[in-house]
């Protein structure tokens, strides 16, 4: 849907935050009935926006503005001694990257990894449709990033390519590996990917300064914070 002007957006009901307990979370989100193209995508996602399997969205809660939309511009970013490790670390690692479709390899991986860090919240004991409406749509420009060793699946990265940076959908992988640390060694791949097709951003999400489970998010340097409608450094 080129002509973005046409497109409405609606409130969710209020619902107990998955992050900050005690609060209720509200999400705006783009109409799920209009036809949506990467376009569109590309120029809400500036503003703050994410997807979650073809729905778009950002929070919109009236009492709380604790979710930020962040981004690394991946041509500053500056590689830490910990991440230069990581990389080192892994190098033999065979990244194998798949379009978006759905796969019983990587839906079982899927399974194991909910399990092991979801498995008491509301995305505990995913079904193959709870999969397929999280991760795959079927307007968006998406890669399943493979992460093998010896052959063996470890690890899948779902990315969104788009003409200003690269969306860090998820992550997921085998729980045994997870001294190798997976999750970060896709991101660091995604800015480096990014930077290998010459865009400038790598999209991260919403990063909650009080949120436990989101710090990782600002080890990546430098990181930009969409903040009262603009981008500015955190």
């Amino acid at each position: 849907m080129n002509d973005h002007t046409k497109l409405h957006f609606f409130a969710s009901t209020a619902e107990s935050c998955s992050y900050l307990e005690g609060r209720k979370s509200v999400s705006a989100f783009a109409n799920p009935h209009m036809d949506m193209d990467m376009k569109t995508y590309d120029e809400l996602i500036q503003h703050g926006f994410r997807r979650s399997g073809g729905y778009i969205y950002r929070p919109h809660c009236p009492s709380c503005q604790e979710c930020i939309s962040v981004r690394v511009p991946v041509k500053f970013h500056q590689y830490s001694h910990n991440e230069k490790r990581i990389l080192r670390r892994n190098k033999d690692i065979t990244l194998i990257r798949r379009n978006s479709k759905f796969r019983e390899q990587h839906f079982d991986l899927y399974k194991r990894y909910i399990s092991s860090r979801h498995g008491d919240g509301a995305m505990a004991n995913p079904g193959k449709s709870d999969y397929h409406r999280f991760l795959i749509c079927d307007w968006t420009d998406t890669t399943f990033t493979e992460f093998r060793l010896h052959g063996q699946l470890i690890a899948v990265a779902v990315v969104d390519v788009m003409s200003t940076g690269l969306s860090a959908v998820y992550t997921f992988f085998d729980p045994d590996y997870a001294n190798r640390s997976p999750g970060h060694l896709a991101v660091l791949l995604q800015i480096e990917q990014a930077k290998s097709r010459d865009l400038d951003y790598l999209y991260l999400g919403y990063w909650i300064k009080d949120c436990k489970k989101m710090t990782y998010k600002r080890r990546y340097k430098p990181l930009e914070g969409f903040i009262n409608d603009h981008w500015v450094p955190l």
